[in-house]
């Protein structure tokens, strides 16, 4: 009985600790959320510390990157911010692939942190990184050709090259199309997997018509 009673007690033990990290890995990745409506650097160094705590988790480093790709945008003129914060951004991709390998969300954020460096310097990134965009957003379409990340950011990317080049976007603007639909459709079971994506759809379809 007492052995019983021992193996009922560790089991109560251990869900509760399991109940209260969840707990604590879910107030915690809310408040970054949170913070990054007000301070997005902030909010990439809470992302940072939860990661840290989630070894095995690829979302609190996706997210740190996110931040700080998406503030680069915002930074462009300011080549040495810029270049710094685009570097930390890369550990921690790097650190979410390394947890999560041929994940096609990581794919598009890569995609985007190399599109802040072309935004920044076209004739310096343009040569060297639209190949590799382009790359991964084939990689990330074969993977998951139904993520509306996936559609909607490879279909941005190619309506800004047919613009420079003077060529026809309505063909990419019905992958807008699509991925605005997908957006209605896909879900995910994991708690805090990216959503984001419709406003941008919207906006570039405004355009497109």
């Amino acid at each position: 009985m007492n052995y019983l009673k021992l193996f009922i007690t560790c089991v109560v033990v251990l869900i509760t600790t399991n109940l209260q990290a969840q707990s604590n890995y879910e107030k915690g990745m809310e408040k970054a959320f949170d913070l990054w409506e007000t301070n997005p650097i902030e909010a990439s160094q809470l992302f940072e510390r939860i990661a840290a705590a989630e070894p095995d988790n690829w979302l609190p480093s996706y997210y740190a990157a996110e931040t700080l790709i998406l503030d680069g945008f915002t930074k462009l003129s300011d080549k040495s911010v810029l270049e710094a914060q685009l570097k930390q951004a890369q550990i921690f991709l790097n650190d979410a692939t390394a947890i999560s390998k041929d994940n096609p969300e990581i794919m598009v954020m890569q995609a985007l942190l190399h599109t802040v460096y072309v935004a920044s310097d076209g004739a310096t990134y343009g040569i060297t990184l639209s190949g590799k965009i382009m790359a991964l957003y084939t990689q990330a379409e074969k993977l998951a050709p139904n993520n509306p990340r996936v559609v909607l950011n490879k279909a941005d990317w190619e309506i800004g090259g047919a613009r420079y080049f003077g060529q026809d976007t309505q063909p990419f603007c019905k992958d807008v199309e699509r991925a605005l639909e997908l957006f209605t459709t896909f879900k995910s079971e994991i708690k805090f997997y990216p959503s984001w994506g419709k406003e941008r759809a919207e906006e570039i379809l405004k355009d497109c018509k």
